[in-house]
């Protein structure tokens, strides 16, 4: 339980010092369960489902970064555990959750989305909430693809050709669910919330001078500049970190669908240093 009272399920798995696995926007604790097995021979994994997803309880009407870090809160002292990492908005939340809570020892952050240096990475977020409105879901989800995922020739086609072809895919996923599994269809409204982290995030980068954490910046080549920008300013900050940049990978290389494998060893040695080089 959250300190408000939410529920807030996870999945289990693997043996030793215990990791929690933090997942990002439009996702469930399901996308990092590949991630969480190569993991598993050496540390016991927890991946919690965040607030409004999957086995925890909804978002509430106080709903923000600050929620979310008690969420994390609540799993850390229950679990007794000291390291953690967080994917994008996961890592906004992993980041707030490191400046207040002393038990943390190692922190890894994989892409986090700070505003930094006049960039905005929720500038798709009106066309994101226009479509939402409407109810057409197809051309919401490619707004957030298209404004968060990695430059590609499907981000740069127009809205009026790939949103009939996401509905459609959409509505074939939401058939497909079966036991704990989450659609699309319920996924893609909890976007909305994930704009609001990075709404409140812009100052959060300057309340990290204190963070008694080893910290891990992670991302990716092909990642989109502003992701690179928010690294950059948060390496400039943090007293105690390392930086590592993935050649060929993008911002969900965490995903199950992606490159877990690569994302697991790098995290396996960091979380298994005795201290920083």
């Amino acid at each position: 339980m959250s300190k408000d009272g939410t529920r807030i399920g996870y999945k289990q798995t693997g043996t030793g010092p215990g990791v929690i696995l933090v997942h990002g926007a439009m996702m469930t604790s399901k996308n990092f369960m590949k991630l969480a097995s190569f993991l598993s021979n050496e540390f016991t994994v927890y991946i919690p489902d965040r607030r409004g997803r999957g086995l925890s309880g909804p978002f509430g009407p106080n709903y923000g970064i600050g929620s979310e870090s008690e969420d994390l809160q609540a799993l850390i002292h229950k679990t007794a555990t000291d390291k953690i990492f967080g994917l994008s908005s996961g890592a906004i939340c992993v980041l707030q959750t490191a400046i207040i809570e002393p038990a943390l020892k190692k922190v890894a952050l994989y892409e986090p989305p700070i505003p930094v240096e006049g960039t905005d990475p929720a500038a798709w977020g009106s066309r994101y909430e226009s479509a939402l409105s409407r109810g057409n879901l197809g051309k919401a989800m490619f707004a957030a693809i298209k404004g968060t995922d990695d430059p590609s020739l499907f981000t740069s086609l127009p809205a009026f050709l790939i949103a009939p072809l996401l509905n459609i895919a959409i509505n074939a996923d939401s058939k497909k669910q079966v036991g704990d599994g989450v659609s699309l269809k319920s996924l893609i409204p909890t976007m909305q919330y994930d704009l609001m982290l990075v709404h409140q995030s812009p100052g959060i980068i300057d309340q990290c001078k204190e963070i008694k954490a080893e910290m891990l910046l992670m991302g990716g080549t092909r990642s989109q500049r502003y992701f690179k920008l928010a690294l950059d300013k948060l390496n400039n900050v943090l007293p105690q970190v390392k930086r590592l940049e993935f050649h060929g990978l993008g911002h969900i290389a965490a995903d199950n669908d992606n490159s877990p494998e690569k994302i697991a060893k790098a995290l396996s040695i960091f979380f298994q240093s005795s201290g920083m080089p």
